[in-house]
């Protein structure tokens, strides 16, 4: 991976909550975050006492070639967004400026506990669908905006193995959205409920509470 190949966008503790429909129960599990970039879930759950590991390519990179990279990105990113207004749901996220300011936020408690939560093993080189943790190491596994919407770059055995793998490390996975970038349900959705279930393993849809890209109204959950 080389760093000008990826847009490094973090999401926000509550938004964690939100699209995952995350209780207090559950973030006194032990989590695993898959593809978190520089989301600030980890950082402002660990505060609160939780216990949770994010694995991620970007983590090879250090903090300040990832705020770097995040400067370069921020002005695109706000520009395609502002071309496609109306694919987004503009209510907890208010307009354009609102969501800068949201990202930047949740992304700034990511740059600020980055290097302490590196060493602590919190934040781990890793991609699927190739994982080197244990099996079950997880209670719980969140993948957010990665799988499903990413349909057109990620092929579908590549999807069927990454859900595998997830399902390996954890007891319950959580997979939001279930769209891809155009808003369209994924096609690999039935095919990889279908490998999950032939695997013994329970499925399941649940709307979110999490409202922005139109049409990202659920999540799966496989246990």
């Amino acid at each position: 991976m080389q760093l000008q190949d990826i847009v490094p966008w973090g999401r926000s503790f509550e938004e964690y909550r939100d699209m995952f429909l995350l209780t207090d129960a559950d973030l006194q599990k032990k989590i695993l975050g898959c593809g978190d970039g520089p989301a600030s879930f980890n950082a402002v759950l660990t505060k609160a006492g939780g216990s949770v590991v994010s694995a991620d390519p970007v983590y090879r990179f250090t903090v300040e070639q990832i705020r770097s990279r995040v400067r370069e990105v921020h002005p695109e990113i706000m520009t395609e967004v502002s071309k496609n207004h109306g694919d987004y749901v503009w209510e907890s996220i208010r307009d354009v400026e609102h969501l800068g300011h949201v990202r930047m936020e949740a992304m700034e408690l990511f740059f600020d506990d980055y290097e302490e939560g590196k060493q602590a093993g919190r934040y781990v080189d890793a991609s699927l669908p190739e994982l080197l943790f244990e099996d079950n190491t997880f209670d719980l596994a969140l993948c957010s905006h990665y799988l499903f919407l990413y349909s057109e770059h990620v092929n579908l055995e590549e999807h069927i193995l990454s859900m595998k793998e997830l399902c390996r490390v954890a007891d319950e996975v959580r997979v939001y959205p279930l769209v891809t970038l155009e808003g369209k349900r994924s096609p690999y959705l039935d095919p990889i409920v279908s490998e999950l279930k032939n695997d013994g393993l329970d499925v399941s849809f649940h709307k979110a509470k999490y409202r922005f890209q139109k049409g990202a109204e659920e999540m799966l959950v496989a246990k």
